[in-house]
């Protein structure tokens, strides 16, 4: 199975939209593996963003991740889901993100984009040893509807 983190931003918990947007997950077949409302910290937000440290938007990145609490989870699927969630999720400037994606239909401006999804498997297993405990994930687990989502 592939899974990607999902963060549903400050943004997102303060507007009511935790639930719309992971039954959009949930509906398209995705897996839940781990879910939590939590309190990012600086320490955190700077592993988290270690990619962006040094560029002018970097500051009010971890100063906008840790200013609320969040949700994050991790869900998984077959080969192809990290791709597939990012199609899910949009553009990261919401003006330009297609009718129909998380951000197309829910956001207005790229400093409140609602949500972060790992951008590669990899990236995938990285983020999620960074939010989650081995033991705070449900790896295996079956679901009934398993046979009429995956041939």
């Amino acid at each position: 199975m592939e899974r990607a983190l999902i963060i549903l931003k400050p943004d997102a918990v303060q507007r009511g939209l935790v639930g719309p947007i992971l039954t959009r997950l949930e509906q398209r077949g995705l897996k839940l593996q781990g879910l939590k409302l939590m309190q990012v910290d600086e320490a955190l937000a700077r592993r988290h963003y270690a990619e962006h440290e040094g560029k002018g938007f970097f500051a009010s990145l971890v100063s906008y991740i840790t200013s609320a609490p969040v949700v994050v989870a991790v869900v998984a699927g077959k080969p192809g889901t990290v791709e597939m969630i990012r199609t899910m999720v949009g553009a990261t400037n919401p003006a330009k993100a297609a009718p129909g994606t998380i951000r197309g239909d829910f956001g207005v401006e790229v400093g409140r984009n609602l949500i972060h999804a790992s951008d590669s498997p990899e990236s995938g297993e990285r983020e999620t040893a960074l939010f989650f405990q081995a033991e705070e994930l449900i790896a295996e687990w079956s679901r009934v509807t398993d046979p009429w989502i995956y041939e």
